[in-house]
């Protein structure tokens, strides 16, 4: 293997890693805002989001080029992994390094994509019941009498006007 597979690994491996770094921040804020309850905050993020988005499917691109062109050459071409490993030892530098980084990040991306899936699916209920709330008048569906409503307190949340 020539150094020319070193330099496209590095480069490659340093463009992943500040894209994890901007995804991390993004999905970061975003759980913020989540919190807040800010909408403008989020509408604002979906800019950013799409550009990283961008830059995720464009590493995706360069490492099925780079896998490609491996198998051409006969090289290991199952993962970036396997194939930095095909390098002699003294020529990988901070490759190894680099590919630990990126799988701690990924799971790291993992966890926080679920963290803000979560938050949202979390929001939606909510959101869903107190429109059932507000769209029942606050009277439950009746549970054990027949055709009378469960009593339900004093007042409703919406005036009968509303």
């Amino acid at each position: 293997m020539s150094t020319a597979w070193k330099t496209e690994l590095a480069t490659f491996m340093t463009d992943l890693l500040d894209v994890q770094d901007e995804t991390l921040g993004v999905l970061a804020r975003r759980c913020a805002l989540l919190g807040k309850a800010d909408v403008e905050g989020l509408a604002r993020l979906d800019e950013e989001e799409k550009r990283i988005v961008g830059k995720l499917q464009e590493c995706l691109a360069r490492r099925e080029g780079l896998l490609a062109q491996a198998a051409q050459e006969g090289l290991p071409s199952d993962s970036i992994q396997s194939l930095s490993r095909a390098l002699p030892k003294r020529e990988r530098g901070d490759l190894p390094n680099q590919l630990k980084i990126a799988k701690a990040r990924t799971r790291l991306l993992r966890h926080r994509s679920l963290t803000n899936w979560v938050i949202i699916q979390k929001t939606l209920l909510h959101l869903s019941q107190m429109l059932g709330i507000i769209a029942t008048r606050g009277r439950g569906n009746p549970t054990y009498e027949r055709g009378e409503p469960v009593a339900t307190g004093s007042g409703s949340l919406v005036d009968q006007e509303a």
